[in-house]
């Protein structure tokens, strides 16, 4: 077996859309390689997996795709001795595109049918991710539930625990979290009551809804099925949370109590329905907390 000394890091997408009452995905042909494959490229040197995954979509495909839900990366040998590639993939929905035009890189990028996408690939491994895709069901709703960014120690706060801000650091954290969360393209965010969880998302632009079902002192059985309700409603909902809360809410909901939840401060998990059903759940943390 080949040494492997070094492993490069990429990212892409599934992107679908519908046309036609059938799904079609986007596949690019590289001259380069005279070879069929999903869209995807190297991270830039301090680039966040999921950001690197939209860029390099919309570079190949000149499609702006919104991820949905984590599907399973790959690793192959590059060619270069003892040199591997991974790649973490996302389904994604194609929200616009346009005609990208030719160039030495790629030479088409070209919607086919869902179902034919496996004949047209190349490589084993793209079409075992594709494979990935066509077992899920569509996901119809997005939850990115995430904890609030630091906000110095509670015992070194004078006033009210819920009015307690966030800190220098956890400003810089949750400014790095919103451009995360962006990629979603939130419909809606829903927070928790106190200061410091407000703060951490407010920075997205939409109208702030509080629900002290996410407060941490509330049980997680009600707080699971007002995030179940959201889901309800369709595309996609942040919700900011506290520490003591997410843990047993997220085991309430994905009904695994064998599960380490515990999640930073600053961070969070992408919580991706269908049909009100958890299809998908993935860790969300900016490149500073990873």
């Amino acid at each position: 077996m080949a040494e492997v000394n070094s492993v490069v890091r990429a990212a892409g997408g599934v992107v679908w859309r519908r046309a036609g009452g059938a799904t079609e995905i986007v596949l690019v042909h590289r001259p380069r390689y005279n070879d069929w494959s999903l869209p995807k490229g190297k991270l830039d040197p301090g680039e966040h997996e999921l950001t690197a995954a939209v860029r390099e979509v919309f570079e190949e495909t000149a499609v702006e795709a919104v991820p949905q839900v984590r599907l399973p990366s790959i690793r192959y040998l590059t060619g270069e001795p003892g040199v591997e590639k991974s790649v973490d993939f996302w389904s994604m929905r194609a929200a616009a595109w346009t005609p990208r035009p030719a160039d030495d890189e790629i030479e088409e990028a070209r919607w086919v049918p869902a179902a034919n996408a496996q004949s047209m690939l190349s490589y084993a491994h793209d079409r075992g991710v594709v494979r990935a895709f066509l077992d899920l069901p569509p996901v119809t709703a997005v939850v990115a539930l995430v904890r609030h960014a630091k906000a110095g120690k509670r015992r070194e706060w004078t006033g009210p625990d819920a009015e307690r801000p966030l800190e220098p650091a956890g400003e810089r954290d949750a400014r790095a979290l919103n451009g995360l969360l962006t990629l979603l393209r939130p419909d809606r965010v829903v927070s928790a009551t106190p200061v410091r969880c407000r703060q951490t998302v407010e920075l997205l632009g939409l109208p702030l809804e509080l629900d002290p079902a996410f407060d941490e002192l509330h049980p997680p059985g009600p707080a699971a099925a007002r995030l179940t309700a959201l889901a309800g409603r369709g595309g996609t909902t942040v919700v900011c949370s506290q520490g003591k809360l997410m843990p047993p809410l997220l085991a309430a909901l994905t009904n695994r109590a064998d599960v380490n939840f515990h999640t930073r401060k600053g961070a969070g998990w992408v919580l991706s329905f269908a049909e009100g059903r958890l299809v998908g759940r993935d860790r969300l943390a900016p490149v500073t907390l990873q």
